[in-house]
């Protein structure tokens, strides 16, 4: 099992490790809720080191991006970054992932955890474009630093000028007295804030000089469980949960990052499907009595038939209710559609409900 470069700080702060993603990680501190509500109120820091970084670098560099990935890069500019999905030739997706235009013919992939070794091969036999790549996941640690307060506890901390970096685009400079960091106003809770893209050597320092500029704004260090229950109430998508190698990016909802102005990897049955339409929806729902919905749970009609399953599922912390995404037949998708999750051989009602659950 891995560690990332915080590791022995996660242990001496008494956080709670399991293993994710080969990883030996820190899952929560003081509990689930609590740092939930720090994120949602105030700030909160993750460490994320386990995600994966490639660098494509070289003047087909974009034209495999375009090939390999949904969305159109081609939009990129210098300083933006962009939400995207690898379809694979089976009407599935290998990964959802970040790109980041870096330079001019140089970009950055951040890709999941657990998918690092798949995702690489999967580019990898398809560049045949001569494009320079590089896995550098294991030289590069990444903190999200999150929540309302993030931009004026951290402003002290780098000359960039946090509140003018729009959503979804990124500086490189000073950061917490290091230099060349990748400062992206990205996170995956809802609440704001920024992810730091630095050397494993360096983010020590980064880490407490972050503690030290966040002290007045009650920041905290936050567990990846509470990273769930946050992205869940946004409707974020998880891999592995609500998307996998078998649901298409229109299944999920993801025809947003799905365009049809190029040519990618299975974009001809994508295409046919958007056109014949989908046989199953992910959808949102919210529980109408207090129950807590669980992944792989069945969702049934008012019958009693299976109608899908439960992908993701939590009781909310901000709302106090029971939430949860699951994938269902097209005829039970309609927004305000009654739907019944069984929970220990109860059906329980819930509705299908509009993203995203947590509305600020």
């Amino acid at each position: 099992m891995k560690n990332t470069a915080l590791t022995h700080i996660h242990e001496s702060l008494g956080a709670k490790m399991l293993p994710f993603a080969g990883y030996n990680m820190p899952i929560s501190y003081e509990g689930v809720n609590a740092e939930h509500e720090t994120v949602r109120n105030a700030v909160g820091v993750f460490d994320v080191s386990h995600m994966g970084e490639f660098l494509l670098t070289g003047p087909n560099a974009l034209a495999l991006i375009q090939k390999v990935t949904s969305n159109d890069a081609s939009t990129l500019t210098i300083g933006k970054a962009q939400y995207s999905c690898l379809p694979n030739q089976d009407g599935g997706i290998v990964d959802d992932l970040l790109v980041y235009k870096m330079k001019e013919e140089q970009y950055l992939l951040v890709v999941n955890a657990s998918n690092i070794e798949k995702d690489w091969n999967w580019i990898s036999a398809q560049n045949d474009l001569g494009v320079d790549m590089k896995n550098i996941s294991d030289d590069y640690s990444l903190l999200a630093i999150q929540g309302p307060k993030a931009v004026e506890a951290m402003q002290p901390l780098t000359s960039k000028d946090l509140s003018a970096i729009a959503y979804y685009h990124f500086e490189v400079g000073d950061f917490a007295g290091i230099e060349n960091v990748i400062i992206s106003a990205t996170g995956y809770t809802g609440s704001g804030g920024f992810e730091i893209y630095c050397k494993n050597d360096e983010v020590e320092q980064i880490w407490n000089k972050v503690f030290e500029a966040g002290d007045s704004f009650g920041i905290k260090p936050i567990g990846i469980a509470a990273r769930d229950t946050l992205r869940l109430e946004m409707g974020f998508c998880l891999y592995g949960n609500d998307i996998n190698d078998t649901t298409s990016p229109l299944e999920a909802g993801l025809g947003w990052i799905t365009k049809f102005t190029k040519d990618f990897t299975n974009a001809e049955n994508l295409k046919k499907q958007k056109e014949t339409g989908v046989t199953k929806k992910l959808v949102a729902f919210e529980m109408q009595e207090r129950a807590v919905p669980r992944h792989d749970y069945e969702i049934v009609d008012a019958s009693g038939s299976v109608i899908g399953l439960v992908t993701s599922g939590t009781m909310s912390p901000s709302m106090n209710k029971g939430i949860g995404m699951g994938y269902v037949t097209a005829a039970n998708s309609a927004l305000d559609s009654e739907i019944f999750i069984r929970i220990r051989k109860n059906d329980v009602l819930a509705k299908v409900v509009k993203l995203p659950f947590y509305k600020k």
